[in-house]
């Protein structure tokens, strides 16, 4: 498997957030009068649609419900904003959220628990749902983990690291992320909790590396981001 493939490429951790600055950008112009943007407004359930999408192609399909879960609302929400449908029209199949959490469960009992990888970078997004990889890389040097009303787990414990120290970016909104790593890393967190928590649960140990194996960043609000073993 490439090492190199998941960098040539925007993740949906880098779209996500772009979309969010672009979306901001707009409410800033149209609330301070700069600029009239209230009719590009009416397209913002695209972008949800979009990261759906984007989520899909980047995980190449092993990753299904929850980024269809995404493209659902955003679609829904974007005929009612373009009156295209009526609330009423939508509301009837909210039961198929049911069906797709259903989905999910039966998914994951059915598909081996966690997919094994050996890429260098790893890029992971779980909305309504969980996602697990186990990366092998003997090289490993990062990730970035977006955790949307989901989760997301990426276990290290037969990565090694060669050039120190690797970084993983974390998102957590109404979710969690947990990175699981050996016991002997020295790992550094560096995460902003907003309504959340942010914590290296693993026993201290003696025997622990005295430079950083691992440099944990990100963001949670309203979910949690753990380093466990």
């Amino acid at each position: 498997m490439s090492t190199t493939s998941s960098r040539r490429i925007p993740s949906v951790q880098v779209l996500f957030g772009a979309l969010v600055v672009v979306l901001g950008a707009l409410l800033l112009l149209d609330t301070t009068g700069v600029f009239p943007t209230t009719d590009l407004l009416l397209y913002a359930p695209s972008l949800f649609v979009v990261v759906g999408l984007w989520a899909l192609f980047q995980s190449r399909l092993r990753n299904i419900v929850g980024p269809v879960v995404l493209v659902t609302i955003g679609a829904a929400w974007q005929a009612v904003a373009l009156d295209f449908a009526t609330v009423d029209d939508v509301i009837v199949f909210w039961p198929v959220l049911v069906i797709a959490f259903g989905l999910s469960v039966v998914l994951g009992t059915y598909r081996a628990k966690t997919v094994a990888i050996d890429d260098a970078y790893t890029s992971m997004f779980a909305a309504f749902g969980g996602v697990e990889r186990r990366n092998t890389s003997k090289a490993f040097t990062g990730a970035d983990l977006t955790a949307l009303f989901g989760g997301a787990e990426i276990d290290l414990r037969d990565a090694e690291v060669t050039d120190r120290p690797a970084r993983i970016n974390a998102v957590a909104l109404f979710g969690a992320a947990e990175v699981i790593v050996p016991r002997d890393w020295n790992v550094q967190m560096d995460v902003l909790p907003v309504l959340g928590a942010a914590e290296d649960s693993r026993r201290r140990y003696e025997t622990i590396n005295d430079e950083v194996d691992l440099v944990v960043g990100g963001f949670t609000a309203f979910g949690g981001i753990e380093v466990k073993d």
